[in-house]
């Protein structure tokens, strides 16, 4: 049995080092408290579930992807620099989730040439409202395998998500945080014990939460899988867009410290394929 220290370092890993989606509360003097009792409470909860050029909205893809799916093409910058101008919050979590970032972001790396189909919407199984969850990065994959796709390069998510503009956030113009655009911020996580509590949201619930690609959602809501670009077994695995939890939800993040079986109630999928000649 873990111990209580260790399921907390544990899911603050999974937000501060690999979401980079530390938690953050409102400025107040209670605050501070109140987003550390979210905290463990969400820590509780998830464990309590866990089995051991500038280019605007494509939606018409010219017959290079499937329907359900858009095309990302550009130039990709692979080392960025984003400077926060602004934190939304004081005190213990001041440096958690960003109000307002410098515009521009800079690229520090040559661009890569990319050309890549990506879902439009989070993945929702038959028959379904909300978006599957409980998933793995090989069980993720193998969602996408069914249907001809593949999971995304991490590099090809952070595109679809920033653009060739680099914008820190997938909505707005990209440099201000706005929790009422995407599925994001929510403080009533869950109850010690007694697991997170499910608040996925249907694909069509936030229509401003969109990338300038076109593609939903990819700030929180579900975390996506995606695969590292030069990663080998068994550390492939990147999740990203983190979920509906108050972190740092920008294109950028990632968490790394859960490794490939890992599945939550927070853990969903989104496919690539490669586009058509």
């Amino acid at each position: 049995m873990r111990s209580r220290f260790r399921l907390l370092s544990i899911f603050l890993l999974a937000i501060a080092s690999a979401c980079h989606a530390r938690l953050a509360p409102p400025s107040g003097s209670n605050a501070d408290a109140d987003l550390s009792d979210a905290l463990e409470i969400a820590d509780a909860a998830i464990d309590a579930n866990i089995d051991i050029s500038t280019i605007r909205v494509v939606n018409d893809s010219g017959g290079m992807c499937p329907p359900e799916m858009v095309l990302a093409e550009g130039d990709y910058c692979p080392k960025v620099v984003q400077n926060c101008k602004r934190w939304l919050d004081q005190g213990r979590f001041v440096d958690y989730r960003c109000a307002e970032y410098v515009q521009p972001s800079h690229c520090i790396s040559s661009r890569e040439k990319k050309r890549f189909c990506i879902d439009r919407e989070e993945y929702v199984a038959p028959g379904d409202s909300l978006p599957l969850a409980h998933q793995s990065w090989t069980s993720a994959g193998e969602v996408c395998k069914k249907d001809g796709k593949r999971l995304c390069l991490e590099s090809e998510w952070q595109f679809a998500c920033e653009g060739p503009e680099m914008h820190p956030y997938p909505y707005g113009d990209g440099f201000h945080r706005d929790a009422a655009a995407c599925n994001i911020d929510q403080m009533h996580l869950g109850k010690p014990n007694a697991g997170l509590t499910d608040l996925r949201a249907p694909t069509s619930a936030y229509p401003n939460c969109v990338s300038t690609f076109g593609v939903h959602d990819m700030s929180g809501n579900i975390e996506e899988w995606s695969t590292l670009d030069h990663g080998a077994a068994p550390q492939r695995s990147s999740m990203k867009g983190a979920w509906w939890l108050p972190g740092k939800n920008n294109c950028r993040a990632a968490t790394l410290g859960h490794g490939e079986v890992f599945e939550g109630p927070q853990v969903g999928v989104r496919c690539c394929k490669d586009a058509l000649k």
